[in-house]
């Protein structure tokens, strides 16, 4: 790899920028697709769709065979609230990939004994989002139930980037919700983004099946990048409603 090539490449990997190196096997000449860059790439449906999997490769295009190194940053998990279905999305999360960190300014619940070998900020939101960084490879959950935590916390990622909002509640908790949000200043179209009540619509009922709901929507949202959401959020069942009022 030729040094400009790797030094741009660096540049946006500091960044937490996703970028797709191409290489000609047959001319054997290469260059870099920064993400932002891919709509205008004579390539940019396969680099979508490698962008989209993560997955580096060969593949044929209408311009010749190309190797397609995809270097996409690892995503992160925020987790505001250290509740029992965050005991078990957690590790869920690490097994996905994710880099998750629990946020949650109760101490008696944000401890390393509940929460081993993840990182755990046992301070307000407005303290420790600040530390952690949203970016657009960032998933961001509130599940405390308590609108002195998770508002403020939904009220930061809302003003960020990240690709995917998700809040624990029943329909009518989230009205309560969205109304309080809007007093902040906060529009109808961000308020949107909010994947509430979280999760798919799997039937979960326990703290681990409904952390499963909420993987597997924040998988979706992941794997869906770049495409227009037209679903909307897809919300729990009404009886997991009922359990997360």
């Amino acid at each position: 790899m030729k040094l400009d090539i790797l030094s741009a490449l660096n540049a946006e990997r500091e960044a937490r920028r996703a970028a797709i190196v191409v290489t000609d096997v047959t001319r054997g000449s290469q260059w870099l697709v920064r993400a932002a860059d891919i709509a205008r790439d004579a390539l940019r449906d396969t680099l979508a769709e490698r962008l989209r999997t993560g997955k580096s490769g060969m593949a044929e295009t209408a311009q010749g065979r190309v190797f397609l190194t995809v270097h996409v940053p690892s995503p992160k998990m925020i987790i505001v609230g250290a509740v029992h279905i965050s005991q078990a999305l957690a590790p869920m999360a690490k097994l996905l990939g994710y880099d998750p960190v629990i946020v949650d300014p109760r101490t008696a619940f944000a401890t390393t004994e509940r929460f081993p070998d993840v990182a755990v900020l046992a301070e307000w939101p407005d303290t420790a989002l600040p530390k952690i960084g949203v970016d657009p490879y960032t998933a961001f959950v509130a599940l405390t139930h308590d609108p002195k935590i998770d508002d403020p916390a939904l009220h930061y990622a809302l003003a960020r980037d990240c690709f995917y909002i998700g809040a624990l509640g029943s329909t009518r908790t989230h009205a309560r919700r969205i109304a309080r949000l809007k007093e902040k200043g906060i529009s109808e179209a961000q308020l949107k983004r909010i994947h509430a009540p979280i999760g798919l619509d799997i039937g979960a009922v326990s703290p681990p099946e409904i952390a499963v709901a909420i993987m597997a929507e924040v998988t979706a949202r992941l794997r869906s990048r770049g495409e227009r959401d037209q679903r909307g959020p897809v919300p729990l069942s009404q009886k997991a409603r009922e359990t997360t009022a």
